[in-house]
Protein backbone atom coordinates (compact mmCIF):
# COMPACT_ATOMS: atom_id res chain seq x y z
CA UNK A 1 0.00 0.00 0.00
CA UNK A 2 1.13 3.51 -0.77
CA UNK A 3 -0.38 6.49 1.08
CA UNK A 4 -1.23 9.69 -0.78
CA UNK A 5 -1.91 12.84 1.28
CA UNK A 6 -2.89 16.09 -0.43
CA UNK A 7 -3.15 19.71 0.67
CA UNK A 8 -5.20 22.41 -1.00
CA UNK A 9 -2.79 25.31 -1.59
CA UNK A 10 -2.79 28.80 -3.04
CA UNK A 11 0.62 28.37 -4.76
CA UNK A 12 1.45 24.77 -5.65
CA UNK A 13 4.86 25.65 -7.12
CA UNK A 14 5.95 27.45 -3.95
CA UNK A 15 4.67 24.63 -1.74
CA UNK A 16 6.50 22.05 -3.85
CA UNK A 17 9.73 24.05 -3.60
CA UNK A 18 9.33 24.48 0.18
CA UNK A 19 8.82 20.79 0.96
CA UNK A 20 11.52 19.69 -1.49
CA UNK A 21 14.02 22.05 0.13
CA UNK A 22 13.02 21.10 3.67
CA UNK A 23 12.81 17.32 3.22
CA UNK A 24 15.12 16.72 0.25
CA UNK A 25 12.52 14.66 -1.62
CA UNK A 26 12.05 14.50 -5.38
CA UNK A 27 9.03 15.74 -7.27
CA UNK A 28 6.57 13.09 -8.44
CA UNK A 29 6.89 14.35 -12.01
CA UNK A 30 4.61 11.62 -13.36
CA UNK A 31 1.76 13.13 -11.31
CA UNK A 32 2.33 16.74 -12.39
CA UNK A 33 -0.66 18.55 -13.86
CA UNK A 34 -1.80 22.17 -14.22
CA UNK A 35 -3.44 21.93 -10.76
CA UNK A 36 -1.22 19.40 -8.94
CA UNK A 37 2.36 18.96 -7.77
CA UNK A 38 3.77 16.37 -5.33
CA UNK A 39 6.84 14.96 -3.64
CA UNK A 40 7.15 11.23 -3.06
CA UNK A 41 9.02 8.22 -1.78
CA UNK A 42 8.36 4.53 -2.38
CA UNK A 43 5.78 4.53 0.42
CA UNK A 44 3.95 7.87 0.13
CA UNK A 45 3.10 10.82 -2.06
CA UNK A 46 2.51 14.26 -0.50
CA UNK A 47 0.69 16.49 -2.94
CA UNK A 48 -0.41 20.07 -3.44
CA UNK A 49 -3.72 20.87 -5.14
CA UNK A 50 -4.43 24.28 -6.65
CA UNK A 51 -7.82 25.86 -5.77
CA UNK A 52 -9.58 24.59 -8.95
CA UNK A 53 -9.28 21.06 -7.51
CA UNK A 54 -12.11 21.85 -5.08
CA UNK A 55 -14.53 21.90 -8.01
CA UNK A 56 -12.93 18.91 -9.72
CA UNK A 57 -13.50 16.86 -6.56
CA UNK A 58 -17.07 18.18 -6.06
CA UNK A 59 -15.92 20.06 -2.95
CA UNK A 60 -16.72 23.57 -4.14
CA UNK A 61 -19.17 24.09 -1.27
CA UNK A 62 -16.38 23.25 1.19
CA UNK A 63 -13.84 25.78 -0.04
CA UNK A 64 -12.48 27.61 3.04
CA UNK A 65 -13.55 31.20 3.53
CA UNK A 66 -10.57 33.04 5.04
CA UNK A 67 -11.28 34.98 8.21
CA UNK A 68 -9.23 38.18 8.54
CA UNK A 69 -6.64 38.05 11.32
CA UNK A 70 -7.52 34.45 12.25
CA UNK A 71 -5.51 31.33 11.50
CA UNK A 72 -7.26 28.52 9.68
CA UNK A 73 -8.48 25.69 11.89
CA UNK A 74 -6.31 22.58 11.98
CA UNK A 75 -8.32 19.49 11.14
CA UNK A 76 -5.42 17.24 10.20
CA UNK A 77 -1.66 17.34 9.70
CA UNK A 78 1.15 15.27 8.26
CA UNK A 79 4.02 13.86 10.30
CA UNK A 80 7.26 13.24 8.45
CA UNK A 81 9.33 10.60 10.25
CA UNK A 82 12.99 11.53 9.89
CA UNK A 83 16.03 9.38 10.57
CA UNK A 84 17.59 11.09 13.62
CA UNK A 85 16.94 13.70 16.30
CA UNK A 86 19.55 15.86 14.55
CA UNK A 87 17.42 15.75 11.38
CA UNK A 88 14.44 17.06 13.39
CA UNK A 89 16.59 19.87 14.83
CA UNK A 90 17.89 20.76 11.36
CA UNK A 91 14.37 20.89 9.87
CA UNK A 92 13.18 23.11 12.72
CA UNK A 93 16.09 25.49 12.14
CA UNK A 94 15.62 25.58 8.35
CA UNK A 95 11.84 26.02 8.25
CA UNK A 96 11.94 29.77 8.97
CA UNK A 97 14.58 30.46 6.31
CA UNK A 98 12.36 28.64 3.82
CA UNK A 99 9.32 30.80 4.64
CA UNK A 100 7.59 28.66 7.25
CA UNK A 101 7.49 28.93 11.03
CA UNK A 102 8.10 26.95 14.19
CA UNK A 103 4.95 26.41 16.23
CA UNK A 104 6.59 24.16 18.85
CA UNK A 105 10.37 23.68 18.79
CA UNK A 106 11.90 20.21 19.10
CA UNK A 107 10.82 18.42 22.26
CA UNK A 108 10.62 14.96 23.81
CA UNK A 109 7.13 13.50 23.59
CA UNK A 110 5.69 11.15 26.18
CA UNK A 111 5.83 8.36 23.55
CA UNK A 112 9.61 8.82 23.24
CA UNK A 113 9.79 10.64 19.94
CA UNK A 114 11.78 13.79 19.29
CA UNK A 115 9.55 16.09 17.28
CA UNK A 116 8.75 19.65 16.28
CA UNK A 117 5.46 21.20 15.17
CA UNK A 118 5.95 23.46 12.16
CA UNK A 119 3.94 25.41 9.58
CA UNK A 120 4.67 25.87 5.88
CA UNK A 121 4.50 29.23 4.06
CA UNK A 122 0.71 28.86 3.65
CA UNK A 123 0.39 28.15 7.39
CA UNK A 124 -0.46 24.46 6.92
CA UNK A 125 0.62 22.62 10.08
CA UNK A 126 2.87 19.55 10.00
CA UNK A 127 5.30 17.73 12.27
CA UNK A 128 8.78 16.34 11.84
CA UNK A 129 9.61 13.52 14.22
CA UNK A 130 11.93 10.61 14.84
CA UNK A 131 11.74 7.50 16.97
CA UNK A 132 13.93 7.84 20.01
CA UNK A 133 15.36 10.81 21.86
CA UNK A 134 18.67 12.63 21.65
CA UNK A 135 21.22 11.94 24.38
CA UNK A 136 20.18 13.60 27.62
CA UNK A 137 16.55 14.21 26.66
CA UNK A 138 13.86 12.81 28.94
CA UNK A 139 10.41 11.74 27.73
CA UNK A 140 7.59 14.00 28.85
CA UNK A 141 5.09 12.71 31.39
CA UNK A 142 2.10 10.91 29.87
CA UNK A 143 -0.98 13.14 29.98
CA UNK A 144 -3.74 11.99 32.31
Amino acid sequence: MKLFVNLFCRDIEAQLAFYQALLGLPEAEHSRSPIYRAIETDSFQFGFHAPPAYGLLSLGDRTPQPQPQQPAPVTGYATFMLATPQDVDTAARRVVALGGRVIKPPYASYYRQWQAVLADPEDQVFRVSTSGLPDGAVAAARPV
